[in-house]
């Protein structure tokens, strides 16, 4: 195993832990959600970090390395939905939940290291405000494909955008907010 996917394992085993125990919390309640309120979650974290990282003062504390893990596990959760292909009030066992969970995520693994074999993992070389950037971009992309219902003519769907920000999110985590991380993960894990 590569020095790349014991660290995509550890991160998402992170991240795995969190939702997991927010599906304990909430329950599957995310069942509910349709893709473009997905993307919006996104947005709105993606958004919160890039004001963040112009702002010479924060007025709300809440760690930016939760920020990041809110960002993979709702990619994550967009997944499972696109899967699904159904948004319902509908309660999945924990168990469940953290299959589907693990479905995603080893889609997500696979197309990792396909790209970093073609581009010698590029991005570990991109400053955090590009990472912000490239997320924001992806989810307009996504906004656009919802409003052409669905269809590309040439381009990725929405689960490749999906799987691009889980990739992103954990170079992120992995290169410039593993500090931040370590101490969030610790907190509540």
């Amino acid at each position: 195993m590569t020095t790349t996917e014991n660290r995509f394992d550890t991160i998402i085993e992170d991240c795995k832990n969190i939702f997991i125990k927010k599906t304990i919390d909430y329950g599957t309640a995310w069942r509910v959600l349709r893709t473009i309120s997905v993307v919006d979650q996104i947005f709105i974290k993606a958004l919160r970090i890039r004001n963040i990282q112009g702002l010479k003062e924060r007025k709300v504390e809440d760690d930016v390395a939760s920020e990041f893990i809110g960002i993979v596990n709702y990619a994550v959760i967009g997944l499972i939905q696109l899967r699904l292909q159904n948004p319902v009030v509908e309660e999945l066992s924990v168990q469940e939940a953290g299959d589907l969970y693990d479905n995603a995520v080893l889609e997500t693994k696979s197309t990792l290291l396909n790209k970093n074999h073609d581009y010698g993992e590029a991005w570990r070389e991109m400053s955090q405000e590009s990472f912000v950037d490239l997320i924001l971009m992806k989810l307009l992309r996504v906004r656009q494909i919802l409003n052409n219902k669905g269809r590309t003519l040439i381009s990725e769907g929405i689960d490749a955008n999906y799987i691009d920000i889980i990739n992103v999110e954990k170079y992120k985590i992995q290169n410039n907010e593993v500090s931040n991380l370590k101490n969030y993960l610790e907190k509540y894990i």
